[in-house]
């Protein structure tokens, strides 16, 4: 479970809130997609779950631990995908993912299970021996995604995962996603593709100018509005101010 409470991030010396005020929660057993505007708070109010940067105010709490006063424990219950792959691009894909399960002291067992699956499943099992520098985005993201669940941790933040992939590979996190909160566990993934949110999430939050203008479910969001209408109508609607 992931809770924020009064999350309050400024930048340029306090005037510009990135983020205000901010109260959250995003259950076990669910999806919840994260939308809005680019520059709306996102990535900040992600990275601030993540103990990335610091809140002005207000704190975050995963599986009841609160990332800032018990950042070791609470960095343990998540994994994290950021919005770029490029990360460690000397090393070989396996040296990577080998690396991941070392800091979070994951079992050669439980490690070789792992990563071969999702491996098969993405379809790059033949190419884990070669350096990251290689991929293509797409590929990169493969492996970013991989490291991230190696420790196969409760709560799941996504930020953009899907950007890059191939539709199977976009298909296989899906389905992962799925599988991870049918067992009683936390996905929040940030999309700007609003058709997968639709399709796939339990609950979304629109953030917009740093605050958070609904959370709910998709029913509860879709109430007020036509019944024909999308979700992509319905956002552009609901920000067009912004």
């Amino acid at each position: 479970m992931i809770k924020l409470n009064n999350l309050t991030k400024s930048y340029a010396n306090g005037q510009n809130k990135a983020v205000d005020d901010l109260t959250w929660e995003i259950k076990d057993g669910e999806i919840v997609g994260f939308i809005g505007p680019n520059g709306a708070g996102k990535s900040t109010t992600i990275k601030m779950m993540t103990g990335l940067v610091l809140p002005d105010s207000g704190f975050v709490e995963l599986n009841g631990l609160d990332i800032t006063k018990k950042p070791l424990e609470a960095k343990q219950q998540f994994a994290y995908v950021s919005d770029t792959p490029d990360n460690f691009l000397r090393l070989k894909a396996i040296e990577y993912l080998n690396f991941i399960a070392d800091i979070y002291q994951v079992s050669e067992a439980d490690r070789n299970h792992r990563i071969t699956d999702m491996a098969k499943r993405f379809g790059i099992m033949e190419v884990l021996e070669r350096p990251i520098m290689e991929f293509s985005h797409g590929m990169r993201q493969k492996v970013m995604v991989m490291g991230a669940l190696v420790h196969n941790p409760s709560i799941w933040i996504l930020d953009e995962p899907m950007v890059g992939l191939d539709p199977n590979a976009a298909f296989a996190l899906k389905e992962m996603m799925r599988e991870h909160a049918a067992a009683g566990n936390s996905v929040l993934f940030s999309t700007h593709v609003l058709e997968v949110a639709e399709k796939l999430c339990d609950h979304v939050g629109i953030i917009v100018s740093g605050h958070m203008i609904f959370a709910g479910t998709m029913d509860e969001l879709k109430d007020h509005y036509p019944s024909d209408m999308s979700l992509e109508s319905i956002f552009m609607e609901m920000t067009k101010d912004a």
